[in-house]
């Protein structure tokens, strides 16, 4: 290693489009200035954090990590540490002052301003603004954000106040940057904005999901295509339509539905009742058979009683979704829902409505899981443990969802397709054997 180039850690809070800012920030700095590292031990001559500020939880633990590190700078351990991404824009009047330690703060937005700053502390020259992304270790599988910002105006959501409007990445910059991606190593991309469905609105007048879907399966050596965070209101048809007949797509949609009850719907402003949410189920299963539906819901939300909730189950139950989440209503200051809505779920019914939803996905999840033992399946390699793959089908997201454990055989590497049979299933994990 040269000796003359700085030490640059990393912390990324939050969700997997932190993860595309970051990797797309650090592309845009010399690789020999800098030493850079996800490994925030010892000492580190400019520490950035890539904060989070969704829900209450999120914002705490990023206030929590810019504490600790702020502990590190007054000790030694630390030289400059960056403040940049949700909590930041969200709380930009307010940090810096209550946290005046920290060297620079910076928003969500624009990731440029972070760089400059960087380029300035350390007299370095940056790279190009469209480098595109950096990743620490090749992996088999990449992010890809599609858009930025939302137009929508959920009641409970204060993404639109800290991203902005809806931004769509023009067509020909992703493939571009998928194109790279794969050559970098990656078999897998995974797209994600605020809501894909909604991409190329604003640019082309149209939803043009399903066009981009098209261009991508034609750069060689990507094998699977995966979509994440989908909006139901007017979900484009024809996106079903690639899942069936484009093999390349996975048959797999992360579509986030929130809630059941047409009250809690429309105090949630979706735009969509339980009548249009169970058709749209319906119609994604018939239109593409053996599709996973990953799901997440809000438990608590105002005007949520025991009929709603028990509506709510009643609907996972029947739905039968092969992963769901949940999060438990948080009032966000900013948004429509904290200043128009009572906060009226206590805090201890929430948590047993939570744990009770998440009790009964168990259940759901291992009676799925099961049902697939036997079953012959193409798997990605992840990662190589002591004398075991890592690896998933197209119906498992990384991160998000469960793993398929398959013992180890020599000459597999990460990002190599393999052959399995499922023999073993629990609520989350599946074991095979390679055929």
């Amino acid at each position: 290693m040269n000796s003359s180039r700085k030490r640059l850690s990393v912390i990324t809070l939050g969700c997997s489009k932190n993860t595309v800012d970051t990797e797309h920030l650090l592309a845009m700095l010399p690789e020999d200035a800098f030493e850079i590292t996800d490994d925030v031990s010892g000492h580190i001559n400019c520490l950035l954090i890539n904060t989070c500020g969704f829900i209450g939880d999120a914002k705490e633990e990023s206030i929590q990590k810019i504490l600790d590190a702020v502990a590190r700078k007054n000790d030694g351990e630390i030289d400059r540490i960056a403040v940049f991404g949700c909590l930041s824009q969200r709380y930009s009047s307010e940090l810096p002052s209550e946290i005046p330690e920290v060297d620079a703060w910076f928003g969500a937005r624009d990731l440029r301003p972070v760089a400059d700053w960087i380029a300035d502390e350390f007299k370095v020259r940056l790279n190009g603004k469209n480098a595109g992304q950096r990743r620490f270790e090749p992996a088999s599988y990449a992010y890809l954000k599609v858009s930025e910002g939302c137009d929508r105006r959920c009641s409970y959501c204060a993404i639109p106040h800290i991203r902005g409007a809806h931004r769509s990445v023009p067509m020909e910059d992703i493939v571009s940057e998928a194109t790279e991606l794969v050559r970098k190593g990656a078999r897998e991309i995974i797209l994600i904005a605020q809501d894909t469905t909604y991409y190329g609105l604003d640019l082309y007048g149209k939803r043009c999901l399903a066009e981009l879907l098209q261009k991508l399966s034609g750069i060689d050596g990507l094998e699977w295509i995966r979509i994440h965070y989908s909006y139901p209101d007017d979900f484009p048809e024809d996106v079903l339509e690639q899942m069936a007949d484009n093999p390349k797509v996975c048959k797999y949609l992360d579509i986030p539905l929130q809630h059941i009850s047409d009250k809690v719907l429309s105090n949630m402003h979706r735009h969509v009742d339980g009548k249009w949410t169970r058709e749209l189920i319906s119609r994604m299963r018939e239109k593409v058979p053996g599709v996973s539906l990953r799901t997440t819901m809000i438990v608590g939300h105002p005007g949520e009683g025991e009929t709603e909730f028990n509506e709510l189950l009643e609907f996972v139950k029947s739905a039968g979704f092969e992963r769901l989440g949940a999060f438990q209503y948080s009032e966000e200051e900013g948004t429509w829902g904290a200043e128009h809505l009572i906060d009226d779920v206590p805090a201890d019914v929430k948590q047993s409505r939570y744990e009770a939803l998440m009790e009964l996905q168990a259940e759901k999840s291992l009676a799925y899981n099961l049902s697939r033992v036997g079953d012959e399946e193409r798997v990605l390699v992840d990662a190589i443990g002591d004398g075991y793959l890592v690896c998933r089908s197209q119906h498992e997201s990384p991160e998000v969802d469960g793993e398929i454990i398959v013992p180890a055989a020599e000459g597999v590497k990460v990002g190599d397709f393999l052959n399995v049979r499922i023999t073993e299933a629990d609520y989350y994990d599946l074991r095979a054997e390679i055929i």
